[in-house]
C-alpha cells in the first residue's frame, strides 16, 4: 500500500516508535525492570557482511566495538539558516565540497546505530547501506522494526505484526545519503554549514506546500571527517536522530538483504 507522498519519514518513524514503545513497556519492564528509554548496554561487536565475511582490517573499519555514542541533540537555533538569502563563504563551500567527496566515495557502509526519538526514547541495532538507494536498518530487540530500502521503495515492517509500510525513497531524506554521487550545493537545498573542533555539520531544507519544511542535519567528524549521526526534524519540530558507529565500508553486502518482501508482509491497518 503507498501512501501519500507528502507523509514525511521522520514522522513516520516517531509515531511509529511510539506505539512500538506503548505495546512493549509491559514486556521489557516484567522481562528486565526497566523501560524502552534505559541506559545503552554494552554493544556487539560490529555486524558481519551477509555473505559472512569477517571484520575487514585496514582505513576502512573507523573503530571496532566502540562504545555507543550518545547522540548530539541539536540546538534548534544551530539548525535553521540565518537568512532566507543564504550565502556561503569560502570556507563553508570547502566543508561541503568535503563532505559530498566523502559520500560520493562511499559505495557500502555497516555499523551499529542509536537512535533517540522525539521523546527521548533510544533503540538500537545494526544497519547496511549499498549504493545506489539501498538500506536495511534491524533494530535490536525488543523493538519488532525493520527498515528496507530496495533502491526504489522503502519499507517499515513490523515482524511481530507481520505488517509494512511501503514509501517511495525519492521522498525521504533518506535519499541523500544514498545517492550514488552527490553534490550537496547543487543537488540540494543546502542552508547551512558549520564547523568546530568536534564536527562538520551540513543542514539540508525541504519545503513541502502541502505539508511544510523538513530539515536533516547531517553531522561529519571534524577530525576524520566520517559521518556520525544525521537528525531528521519533521514539520511540525520533532527531531529524530541516529548516530552511528563501528562503521565499515569494506564489506561486499548480499544483494536480498534489501529485497522486500511483499508476500508474508501486508500493509498495516488503518
Amino acid at each position: 500500500m503507498i501512501r501519500h507522498p507528502d507523509i514525511r519519514f521522520a514522522a513516520l518513524i516517531a509515531a511509529r516508535s511510539a506505539r512500538v514503545a506503548g505495546v512493549l513497556l509491559v514486556t521489557a519492564a516484567m522481562a528486565t525492570g526497566a523501560t524502552l528509554a534505559q541506559t545503552v548496554p554494552v554493544p556487539k561487536p560490529a555486524p558481519k557482511g551477509r555473505d559472512g565475511a569477517p571484520a575487514g582490517g585496514g582505513p576502512a573499519v573507523t573503530g571496532a566495538t566502540q562504545t555507543p555514542p550518545n547522540p548530539v541533540i541539536p540546538d534548534p537555533r544551530r539548525n535553521v539558516p540565518s537568512s532566507i538569502f543564504q550565502t556561503f563563504d569560502a570556507n563553508q563551500k570547502a566543508q561541503a565540497a568535503k563532505v559530498s567527496a566523502y559520500l560520493s566515495s562511499l559505495q557500502t557502509l555497516v555499523g551499529n546505530f542509536v537512535q533517540v526519538g522525539p521523546d527521548g526514547s533510544k533503540t538500537q541495532g545494526d544497519f547496511y547501506i549499498q549504493k545506489p538507494g539501498k538500506v536495511r536498518f534491524e533494530y535490536d530487540a525488543p523493538s519488532p522494526i525493520d527498515i528496507i530500502a530496495d533502491g526504489s521503495s522503502l519499507v517499515v515492517r513490523d515482524r511481530k505484526l507481520a505488517t509494512q509500510d511501503v514509501y517511495p525513497l525519492s521522498q525521504t531524506p533518506l535519499r541523500f545519503l544514498l545517492s550514488d554521487r552527490i553534490d550537496l550545493m547543487k543537488d540540494t537545498n543546502v542552508v547551512n554549514v558549520s564547523a568546530d573542533d568536534v564536527y562538520v555539520s551540513v543542514t539540508i531544507e525541504e519545503k513541502q506546500a502541502l505539508v511544510g519544511t523538513s530539515r536533516l542535519l547531517l553531522m561529519f567528524g571534524a577530525k576524520d571527517g566520517q559521518l556520525k549521526q544525521w537528525t531528521v526534524t519533521d514539520p511540525q519540530g520533532y527531531d529524530t536522530t541516529i548516530a552511528v558507529y563501528n562503521l565499515d565500508s569494506s564489506k561486499k553486502l548480499d544483494p536480498s538483504m534489501f529485497k522486500i518482501d511483499f508476500t508474508n508482509y501486508g500493509p498495516s491497518p488503518g
